[in-house]
């Protein structure tokens, strides 16, 4: 395993991001202009994060629905923002063989219209409401610019497609789903997110509001990874989605969307991952154990490597053998370059001291460990301390690059010094946030709950009316 192939971190960090989603075989480049192929490795992380945002979806009452990849023209122009603010990206099916289609199609970038077109024709009640919906699938975005996971024309997501009877019930979905988001960030991936509604210029075309869930990679960029969306009555005005109410009086529904996409692998490659390779929290890691037999098939060695894959296996740890016919030095590479948080090495000294040796990926410390201790117990007490640890160097990395600007020069210095999350008041008018983004392409992140700092807007200094978070983004 040539681990000299990753360009260092901070040399070149997006020379080094694409380095370690190829040596670790994430995911390759196909003949698909802007599209991937996502490989073992990385499709493996999909089906976790699946798996667990799945169960707990389902804990909360929702259910998987499967609607068309096809949208047709004249369903999509019922909500006029929407397709204004996906036009760009909107890819159409306009033949089938040789035959030129009657209308032409939109290949899925976002499904509202369709759930809306189904909600229309099965809601009647408020007996019938509320409608909990979620779908696992593909969406196509002609992205212009392109990078594995991060953005790629065609990703993978889960979009939440939720109805209900009443404003307040629809933005209480609204706001927990969003909190399910920032819950299986920091438990589950390890990464500090913060959250908060979106500026009206940044928030999701159609919506009435988003929350929106930002992480902050290692180099200080933000990452938008995860929102969630309150579109009011607005959708189902355009499409007529309506219900009998309790009083018996005809009432539009009020819906609600979110999502979380496989842009989630990029955020887990940005904030953990180091020159050697992959760093993954053990909640998400496919594999949590790599056991590695050395001494040239020793029975003893492989027995007892076997006798720990079983006993791991069973007690729900991921664990599995390197048999495979390289040199320790390779396997132990190859190892780290994947992200398997624990290595444990079995060879014959080590047996000759009652030891084994475990070796953390996150830290690269080792541990000899008695051979007649506990070693399940061990195991997952050290996988425990590797989620907290790694969670707690997130957010050590998260505060050390946040920032406060009082006025226009701390917005520049700061990032031309060193990006991340920038603190500072804004008076809400649009004119000062796009000032802000003629410095490098700065955004507003979201609107904090946070106290005004100064009180008065850092751009033009009149009085403000929002703590706001800033910073660039991928």
């Amino acid at each position: 395993m040539n681990n000299n192939a990753i360009t260092p971190r901070d040399v070149d960090f997006a020379k080094w991001y694409t380095d370690v989603v190829r040596a670790a075989k994430l995911a390759d480049y196909t003949s698909v202009k802007g599209c991937i192929a996502i490989e073992p490795n990385g499709y493996a992380i999909w089906e976790n994060i699946q798996k667990i945002m799945d169960q707990k979806f389902k804990e909360m009452g929702h259910v998987n629905v499967q609607m068309p990849l096809l949208i047709p023209e004249s369903l999509f122009n019922q909500e006029k923002e929407l397709i204004e603010g996906f036009a760009p990206e909107l890819l159409w099916a306009t033949a089938a063989g040789e035959k030129k289609l009657e209308e032409r199609h939109a290949i899925r970038s976002t499904s509202e219209t369709l759930f809306c077109d189904y909600y229309k024709k099965h809601i009647t009640s408020y007996k019938d409401l509320p409608k909990l919906y979620n779908q696992w699938c593909n969406v196509f975005r002609y992205e212009k610019e392109t990078r594995p996971f991060l953005r790629s024309r065609e990703f993978l997501w889960q979009e939440g497609h939720t109805i209900h009877a009443t404003a307040e019930e629809a933005q209480w979905e609204t706001k927990r789903m969003m909190d399910v988001y920032v819950w299986f960030n920091k438990e589950i991936l390890a990464i500090p997110s913060i959250t908060g509604k979106k500026t009206e210029k940044e928030k999701f075309a159609g919506a009435e509001y988003t929350l929106t869930n930002e992480d902050l990679m290692y180099n200080g960029v933000c990452l938008q990874d995860g929102t969630s969306h309150y579109f009011g009555q607005k959708f189902s005005k355009a499409y007529d989605v309506k219900f009998t109410n309790k009083d018996n009086q005809d009432e539009y529904a009020y819906y609600t969307t979110w999502g979380k996409t496989t842009r989630a692998i990029a955020a887990i490659i940005m904030v953990h991952a180091d020159d050697k390779g992959l760093v993954l929290p053990p909640r998400i890691a496919p594999k949590q154990v790599a056991i590695i037999p050395i001494g040239n098939g020793n029975e003893e060695v492989i027995n007892l490597a076997n006798e720990l894959n079983n006993k791991l296996n069973q007690s729900g740890i991921t664990s599995y053998i390197d048999n495979s016919d390289k040199s320790p030095g390779f396997k132990f590479a190859e190892a780290e370059v994947n992200g398997i948080p624990i290595r444990i090495e079995i060879g014959p000294r080590d047996l000759a001291n009652s030891e084994i040796t475990f070796a953390r990926r996150d830290t690269s410390e080792k541990y000899q460990v008695n051979i007649n201790d506990d070693l399940v117990t061990y195991t997952k007490d050290l996988l425990d301390t590797i989620q907290d640890d790694m969670l707690i160097k997130a957010t050590k990395r998260r505060d050390e690059l946040t920032f406060t600007a009082h006025n226009l020069d701390d917005f520049e210095r700061i990032l031309n010094t060193q990006p991340g999350f920038i603190h500072a008041d804004w008076c809400g008018d649009e004119a000062c946030e796009n000032r802000v983004k003629e410095i490098k392409g700065c955004k507003s992140r979201l609107i904090s709950d946070e106290p005004l700092i100064d009180g008065k807007c850092a751009i033009c200094g009149k009085e403000a009316k929002h703590h706001v978070i800033w910073g660039l983004q991928y």
